[in-house]
This record gives structure tokens, C-alpha cells and sequence, in this order.
């Protein structure tokens, strides 16, 4: 029997600025349930607080310790080690980190900074980990869902400074088991018993079962036929939220 779930946002809740049918009552259900309920993203286009107001808005019931984004965590690592971060991020981020020392920068931070991933500040974010600046990545997700349509996210820019200065990243976020165990730890359970529902099979579903949990793929979002393919391991596939949430029930 699954003790927790945890839900991605964007593609399994909602998707662009429509909820996808049966979603708010299968959130509240799960809420109403046994289950420790948890909602993970990676999503760097908004501050956490945005990203908490808008599911609310939309009428999802959920509460601030139930919401784990990796720009968070990203910064939460950064203030732990006393890092003074070169942070290239998207504009409607900046705020988050704005509260931290930028100045002589002696980490880099890449998040999906959309516009800004331009020649000359990812040159410089190169030049400072060849320096020897971590590298810290807000999540690997390779493309995400916009308007219809799938677009580059970070995880392409943080492999290419990876390899081009020859470093590892730190991903503070999805797929990272760090950042999963970071979110079963607050639920109080074991990884065994939960199961992870995302829409993205290799941050959400490669990820989660690369971490002990069980998982289980939506056909909605950024789905694309054939991902269930794509990794190894086993997991479920169903068509939404709503047959997500039974399955954990039982």
C-alpha cells in the first residue's frame, strides 16, 4: 500500500492556463485520504510563492510545506555554503535570489533562463567553473510544454558547461535523487512507498525510479507517444491524474 504521492505540476495539473479535467478533485481526494500528499517541480519561471498562489487560484487546495520546487533548493544550497552565486536564470526569477550575494561570484546557478541563454553569459558561467565555481543545475528536464509545443529547458545548458569545463553539475531538482529524498523526508516515509506521477519520463519517471520510488507516467503534457519506451524499470501508464490518484488508493 503507497503511504505518499507525489504530483508534478505542469502537464499532470494543468496544462498552459487550463486544468486538466478531473485534476482538482483527484487532488482533493488524495488529500482527503491517508496519503502524504506532495507536489514537486522544477519549474524556473516563476518564485515559489508564484507557483504556490497560481495552483491555488486555480483551485487546487494544497498548503506552502506541501510544495517543493527546485530553484528552492537550488538556493537553499547556495546560502548553506555561503556561496556567492552568478545566477542565470529566467527574469521572473531573479527576485527569488535577489536576497543573496552576487558579487565576485564563486558559483554559477543555471536555471531556465530562456532568452539569457545567450553566447556571452554562458561563456562566462564556463569561465567560472573552469575556475573552479560549482556548477549548480535547477533540475536536467531536456524540454518542456509551452503553448503546444515542446521547448528547449536547461538541461542542454547545463550539460554543455558540464562538458565544456569539465565538471559535474549539482542538480538541485528533478531527476536528482537528493532532491527526492529531500521530499520524502518531509513526508516521513520510505521511498517504497511512494509513487511519483509526472508527466516527463525521465525527470519524473526515470527519476523517481532511480530513487526507490514507484512511478507512474500520465498521457498528458509533454507526453508523447512511445515515451513508456523510452526507460527502464517498471511503472505505470494511464491516461491522467485522476487514474493516477485510483491507482495509489488502490
Amino acid at each position: 500500500m503507497f503511504k505518499a504521492i507525489f504530483f508534478d505540476l505542469s502537464g499532470v495539473l494543468y496544462d498552459g492556463t487550463q486544468v486538466i479535467p478531473g485534476a482538482i478533485a483527484a487532488i482533493n481526494r488524495a488529500q482527503q485520504s491517508h496519503l502524504q500528499v506532495r507536489f514537486v517541480t522544477n519549474t524556473s519561471r516563476m518564485t515559489g510563492q508564484k507557483v504556490l498562489l497560481g495552483l491555488q487560484t486555480m483551485g487546487f487546495a494544497l498548503d506552502a510545506g506541501q510544495l517543493f520546487s527546485a530553484p528552492i533548493a537550488a538556493k537553499a544550497l547556495a546560502l548553506a555554503n555561503n556561496w556567492r552565486p552568478y545566477c542565470l536564470v529566467h527574469r521572473n526569477l531573479k527576485q527569488e535570489f535577489a536576497d543573496i550575494d552576487q558579487e565576485n561570484p564563486d558559483a554559477v546557478i543555471i536555471g531556465d533562463a530562456e532568452r539569457d541563454f545567450c553566447y556571452e553569459k554562458l561563456d562566462y558561467a564556463f569561465q567560472l567553473c573552469r575556475a573552479g565555481a560549482p556548477l549548480i543545475g535547477i533540475g536536467r528536464n531536456r524540454y518542456f510544454k509551452l503553448d503546444g509545443k515542446l521547448h528547449l529547458d536547461a538541461g542542454p545548458f547545463i550539460t554543455a558547461i558540464e562538458y565544456a569545463a569539465s565538471v559535474t553539475a549539482i542538480i538541485m531538482g528533478k531527476p536528482s535523487a537528493a532532491f527526492f529524498n529531500q521530499v520524502a523526508a518531509s513526508a516521513g516515509v520510505e521511498n517504497n512507498e511512494i509513487l511519483m506521477v509526472g508527466d516527463d519520463v525521465f525527470g519524473d519517471i526515470e527519476g523517481a525510479l532511480k530513487s526507490g520510488m514507484h512511478a507512474c507516467l500520465v498521457r498528458t503534457g509533454k507526453y508523447q507517444s512511445g515515451d513508456e519506451t523510452l526507460v527502464s524499470g517498471k511503472f505505470s501508464c494511464v491516461d491522467s491524474v485522476v487514474q493516477a490518484v485510483e491507482l495509489a488508493l488502490g
